[in-house]
């Protein structure tokens, strides 16, 4: 059996991620709208990514023999002008969801569950990658400013991400 209160904490980053996922769809619709098509494709790959976390979360769960109840999701999208702002948001999110994992992993550790330590090490190496790739897309957008062959340039680059099967995650 799994410690209730680290139960509780990855049931709730099940939640979490599936409100990741809202916000970097929010994030795809808001380049969209702005005709930006390659930064909403990446945006739109990244929450389609975010879901196939939440069922990682979720299948761990499952696989210990508890039973995954999320929680409401409550979420103020964020309000973006531009690519450059989308992609701080999306950087200030990246930091805050490697904050919760290091929070369960740090539970996992004082509650000796050593089995759920192989997702978190997955987690913990994900969320290097994932707060690095958008810092360096952060980085690019304040160098080129408001340049507009500088963001279609991003913007081509960014286009064509391989967006991930959630399914593939179960």
């Amino acid at each position: 059996m799994i410690n209730e209160q680290l139960y509780t904490a990855i049931n709730q980053q099940v939640t979490e991620e599936y409100a990741a996922a809202y916000i970097y769809r929010h994030l795809a619709n808001e380049m969209d709208a702005l005709s930006f098509p390659g930064l909403c494709e990446w945006f739109a790959a990244q929450a389609a990514e975010e879901c196939e976390h939440a069922l990682k979360f979720a299948k761990h769960l499952i696989d210990r023999g508890e039973r995954v109840c999320p929680h409401p999701i409550e979420i103020d999208a964020p309000k973006i002008a531009g690519p450059l702002e989308a992609f701080k948001a999306a950087l200030e999110h990246e930091k805050k969801v490697s904050e919760q994992i290091r929070t369960i992993t740090r539970l996992a550790d004082e509650v000796g569950d050593l089995e759920s330590r192989p997702l978190l090490n997955w987690f913990l190496n994900e969320q290097i990658e994932e707060e690095s790739t958008v810092g360096e897309i952060v980085d690019q957008l304040e160098l080129v400013g408001a340049d507009g062959s500088g963001l279609l340039r991003i913007d081509a680059r960014l286009a064509g991400r391989p967006v991930p099967n959630p399914a593939a995650a179960e």
